[in-house]
């Protein structure tokens, strides 16, 4: 595996968070490497460290020890600003909770993170609309929030996610809040995003439903991220 070919490469990732007097590791010596193009889901139990990883990845936060490289970028090298530009130009995020804001349209809400972009009014429009579209949600364009079903919503935040044609698309619980119907569309979209767009993928969730839609399953367990196949030994995942 070469450099080129990488998206991520943790190095030996720790983290951990001073609260007072109380020290709580959240990831200790993490090593991960993901290909370019790959769909990766991450699971384990609730605090295992997985929301903790994809932060780190997103530039969101940064490792206490150790190198988060991300498409050829070593994140520690950037500062405050350097990240937050470099976070909008190469990474999509996805929320559980969708995010959007209510006073938004669709469109508008698409339309955000082109704010930070030297595009002007008309291209950044077209941009959000065309994203729109890839989530079908042509007819929904000029609705609010309020005006969507869970479902919708959070198609919105994809398409908010891949406006600016990020390399790598977070996704964190991304059907955590929809019903059976609603999710499978969600994880279509993601699926088609990684097989047709080529985007890499890195997926938490606590759904072995959804995590069938991976390329490969990484878990976690106590900040510990296991090696390739393993799961934790008194896990069980929700049906």
């Amino acid at each position: 595996m070469t450099p080129d070919n990488l998206a991520i490469h943790a190095i030996n990732v720790h983290k951990e968070y001073i609260r007072d007097e109380f020290h709580v590791l959240a990831l200790a010596d993490a090593n991960l490497t993901i290909q370019r193009g790959e769909f990766i889901a991450l699971m384990g139990p609730s605090g295992s460290g997985k929301s903790t990883l994809l932060h780190l990845v997103a530039a969101i936060d940064r490792p206490t020890q150790g190198r988060m490289i991300v498409l050829g970028q070593d994140l520690q090298q950037l500062g405050d600003k350097q990240m937050a530009r470099w976070r909008n130009e190469n990474i999509g995020f996805v929320f559980q909770t969708f995010n959007l804001i209510p006073v938004l349209t669709a469109l508008e809400n698409v339309e955000l993170p082109l704010l930070l972009t030297h595009l002007g009014k008309k291209e950044r429009r077209e941009h959000a609309e065309v994203a729109l579209r890839l989530v079908g949600l042509d007819d929904r364009m000029g609705h609010y929030p309020r005006q969507l079903s869970g479902g919708q919503e959070q198609r919105v935040a994809i398409a908010r996610a891949i406006v600016t044609d990020p390399a790598i698309i977070l996704a964190d619980e991304p059907t955590g809040d929809l019903d059976a119907h609603s999710a499978e569309e969600v994880l279509t979209i993601l699926s088609k995003l990684n097989k047709e767009h080529g985007k890499t993928i890195v997926m938490v969730t606590h759904d072995p439903h959804a995590a069938r839609y991976a390329g490969k399953i990484r878990c976690l367990e106590k900040g510990e991220l296991l090696p390739e196949g393993a799961r934790p030994a008194d896990w069980e995942p929700r049906a």
